[in-house]
């Protein structure tokens, strides 16, 4: 909970959950664990980033463009060729209609426009609602702009959030609604019911709604829905998304938020003073990668979705009961079938017991609503199927360590 005597830097880091009692700062889960993955020699599915490139249209396209002198500041919106690629990008998709060079922003990445978003719109005392388990950054920024985290459950295995419990959630105190389908770390998707109750809800109590949508074209069944195009949510939607998951580069931060053009207006007045401009040879790259066939997208969802399969099979296996993602890199899995009821103290021992790193589903909860998930893991499939395979047979013998350690139990 954050107090009056905080400092900035300790109140963001309260909200991402980092705050000690002492008031220094933990580091985060995800760099525990890759920590742990290097000293150990583990498999690190903990951290949410491929490990192949991606299509060779779009790297080559950034050579090209260091190559032909595109290494200076580009426009602070974003170059013109990135911004009409991501207008066209729209209209083909979801059939939205975009002024390129009034409602599209490009961004250091969707992380910047989340943050640069919640800081243009968020003050003292508003409240922010987001579904939970949630991005660690979606807290850590409400808190610096000195907003009120509010959450609404999504729960093992379906992770279907509750329609009263939202209503409940949404006040006219809420400034923001933000909405994150496909979901990270769940990799479930908001039904079309759950959006249109969000845009009601919006209207009614005068909130924006602001999207994250990075996993847009990972959707292993059935097409991705932006909540942009559904009744009466344009005029009050700023969508993010970004093209380093959909192309494999993480790496080059390349997002962009869109929107109409006053919302859009007022997130660049705060974001040209936090990164100003970034990546301008990179953003021709990630324009290419937008315009590549229907086909590559297709596919790249078709090779995920089978990565999916193994890992899903091999925590099976492992003795895990594993929930299904619709969409994006995760697979979340229970631990309790192994009797383990602890999940964090479950990552700290797997990468000496089975060589392998996942990370806890309490590192996405806050500190004070942790139990209904303190058994679950979170595993990466967006790796190598070698690297997978790999870690699918590290992973079983786990059950049969697990069941050789149990006590018998006494005869009758």
């Amino acid at each position: 909970m954050q107090t009056r005597t905080q400092a900035p830097w300790q109140r963001t880091a309260a909200g991402a959950g980092l705050l000690a009692v002492d008031g220094s700062v933990a580091p985060t889960v995800f760099a525990e664990m890759s920590a742990l993955a290097l000293a150990t020699g583990a498999i690190n599915l903990g951290q949410g980033f491929p490990d192949e490139d991606g299509p060779r249209e779009v790297l080559d396209a950034a050579r090209d463009a260091i190559a032909s002198g595109v290494n200076q500041y580009p426009p602070g919106p974003g170059l013109p060729v990135l911004r009409d690629a991501i207008a066209r990008h729209q209209q083909r998709w979801y059939g939205l209609e975009l002024d390129p060079a009034r409602e599209v922003l490009v961004t250091a990445g969707a992380t910047e426009a989340l943050a640069a978003t919640l800081l243009a719109f968020v003050d003292v005392g508003d409240e922010v609602v987001t579904f939970e388990p949630s991005y660690d950054a979606y807290g850590a920024v409400i808190a610096r702009a000195g907003g009120i985290h509010r959450t609404v459950p999504l729960r093992f295995p379906d992770w279907r959030p509750g329609a009263d419990e939202l209503r409940a959630a949404v006040t006219d105190r809420t400034r923001v609604i933000l909405v994150n389908s496909p979901h990270n770390p769940t990799g479930a998707i908001l039904d079309d019911a759950t959006l249109d109750l969000i845009v009601e809800l919006a209207h009614r109590h005068d909130a924006l709604i602001v999207t994250d949508e990075v996993y847009e074209h990972l959707v292993f069944d059935g097409a991705h829905t932006p909540i942009a195009t559904r009744p009466g949510a344009w005029e009050r939607t700023i969508s993010i998304s970004s093209g380093g998951k959909t192309f494999n580069t993480t790496g080059w931060k390349i997002g962009w938020l869109t929107g109409p053009a006053d919302l859009v207006t007022a997130v660049l007045a705060v974001k040209q003073y936090l990164t100003f401009v970034n990546g301008a040879p990179f953003q021709p790259a990630i324009a290419a990668g937008l315009d590549l066939p229907d086909g590559f997208f297709a596919g790249a969802a078709a090779e995920l979705a089978a990565r999916r399969d193994l890992l899903v099979g091999g925590l099976r296996r492992a003795g895990f009961d594993p929930s299904v993602p619709a969409s994006g890199y995760f697979v979340v899995a229970d631990a309790a079938p192994l009797g383990v009821d602890d999940g964090a103290a479950l990552c700290r021992e797997l990468p000496h017991r089975a060589g392998v790193v996942g990370v806890p589903v309490t590192a996405f909860v806050h500190p004070s609503r942790r139990d209904g998930v303190r058994s679950l893991v979170r595993f990466a499939f967006c790796k190598r199927r070698d690297v997978l395979e790999t870690a699918v047979e590290r992973l079983s013998g786990l059950g049969d360590v697990d069941r050789a350690a149990a006590p018998t139990p006494p005869a009758p």
